[in-house]
């Protein structure tokens, strides 16, 4: 593995890739660090500190935004809404896609409905900019409702400044994101998120040593409690990884089709049908949807005890949280995958799968065999995504240590860095190099 990293800077293309992929790096962690005009960040950053360490892992939408913008929100950096309103459109224009037959014919017109449905997620992203970056602004004039002073001068001056400051930073950070896809290694966007979260790791391994180490004191636990987190680490990145990885293949087999001299088809080749399909969409929905009943609930005298009961950590919330993870991961499977569309292409071009009737049998086929794919994927993703919240809740373990254990974290990590893993093997293996792996490329897992 490490000869491959060494191979990698031996290829000047790739090389160059590397190196232009790291220096767009910087400069989002730039932004990601650059204060608003206007903002006393130190008291903001110690008031967000303090909402985290009180609500535990999750932390409510703030937590999760300031963890995808890499600590920018507890700043109200230029970056401080992150990429977070770019993803938030592509995810309402991939939803609108299945449901707008306008959409729907420019996602089948190829490169050309893609560019047009990248203008419109752009244009989309902007006015989510200017909606958040408003409501950003108000929020840090009311000091959380008073709670803290965080703006000495507010008024419409500040409210532009930091609309227009917010705003850029995300655009700025989507194109260098595209700029990466094109141009880096890697999806741009994904790779800006997985360091705006690694970006934590070093706080969170300095509470490990504080916990673990006698200095200046006693420390706070054993020898035994380390040796258990570095391996319940190392169980939970090797199902992730196992989770990401493992896929269903469905045999394809192709007619022979005589065209003149030539012949095509006949060939034997396979579906891939991945069991988290979803991938970490169905947590954010989750978190982001359970966290306005209890907010709601909590300003309301009447219903305070059962907004108590939804918050992080408490048995109610982590099973409605269990139950929403289950309803969006089949969910998204219903709007992102068409079987009946994919048995008409495979009809079409001649293709089959052995025992099953080309039409409708195939479509039902897919899909009763993507049913149940789903529903491992969503249980697995499920204990995953459970697994923070029980560690720091019964266990002990710090927030910040523990949201490295499982959850959104973990799988975004371990998802983006496979996938970078693939293209920069990719390169390798075209150029006669070894991979990352002794046969020189990644194996899905069988399901």
């Amino acid at each position: 593995m490490f000869s491959a990293f060494v191979n990698a800077f031996k290829i000047p293309e790739l090389r160059q890739r590397i190196l232009f992929t790291l220096g767009l790096i910087f400069v989002c962690r730039l932004i990601a660090l650059v204060p608003t005009p206007g903002v006393n960040f130190v008291v903001l950053q110690a008031f967000v500190d303090s909402i985290a360490e009180k609500q535990g892992v999750g932390g409510g939408i703030m937590s999760m935004v300031n963890m995808f913008s890499g600590g920018a929100i507890s700043r109200c950096a230029v970056g401080a809404l992150g990429i977070m309103p770019y993803i938030s459109a592509s995810i309402i224009i991939q939803l609108m896609t299945a449901v707008i037959p306008q959409l729907e014919r420019l996602a089948r017109e190829g490169d050309t409905g893609r560019v047009k449905i990248t203008q419109y997620t752009r244009y989309l992203t902007l006015i989510i900019c200017v909606v958040q970056g408003f409501a950003l602004a108000r929020l840090m004039e009311s000091g959380f409702g008073g709670a803290a002073d965080i703006v000495a001068n507010g008024g419409w001056g500040f409210r532009l400044m930091t609309i227009l400051t917010t705003t850029t930073g995300t655009m700025l950070m989507m194109w260098l994101g595209e700029q990466m896809t094109e141009r880096g290694v890697g999806n741009g966007i994904s790779v800006v998120i997985t360091v705006n979260i690694v970006s934590a790791l070093p706080g969170a391994v300095l509470q490990g040593i504080q916990r673990f180490s006698s200095v200046g004191g006693a420390a706070s636990a054993g020898p035994f409690e380390l040796i258990g987190m570095f391996l319940m680490l190392f169980l939970v990145t090797a199902g992730v990884v196992a989770l990401t990885q493992a896929l269903r293949k469905i045999p394809i087999h192709t007619t022979k089709r005589v065209v003149g001299k030539k012949v095509y088809g006949g060939q034997n080749t396979y579906m891939p049908l991945r069991i988290n399909y979803s991938g970490v969409m169905p947590l954010i929905f989750a978190s982001a949807i359970l966290m306005f009943p209890a907010a709601i609930m909590l300003r309301i005298p009447a219903t305070r005890g059962i907004g108590g009961l939804l918050g992080q950590g408490q048995p109610l919330y982590l099973l409605m949280y269990a139950v929403t993870i289950l309803f969006f991961s089949y969910f998204w499977v219903a709007t992102q995958f068409n079987p009946m569309q994919i048995a008409d292409d495979l009809k079409r071009n001649g293709g089959y799968v052995p025992g099953i009737r080309p039409g409708r049998p195939t479509a039902d086929f897919l899909d009763n065999t993507m049913t149940r794919l789903t529903l491992v994927g969503a249980l697995f993703l499920t204990a995953i995504a459970v697994l923070p919240s029980l560690l720091s809740k019964h266990m002990g373990i710090p927030p910040a240590i523990a949201r490295f254990m499982g959850g959104t974290s973990i799988i975004i990590i371990v998802g983006v860095t496979l996938d970078t893993m693939r293209q920069v093997e990719s390169h390798l293996v075209m150029r006669h190099y070894d991979g990352f792996l002794k046969k020189g490329r990644i194996k899905g897992l069988k399901a």
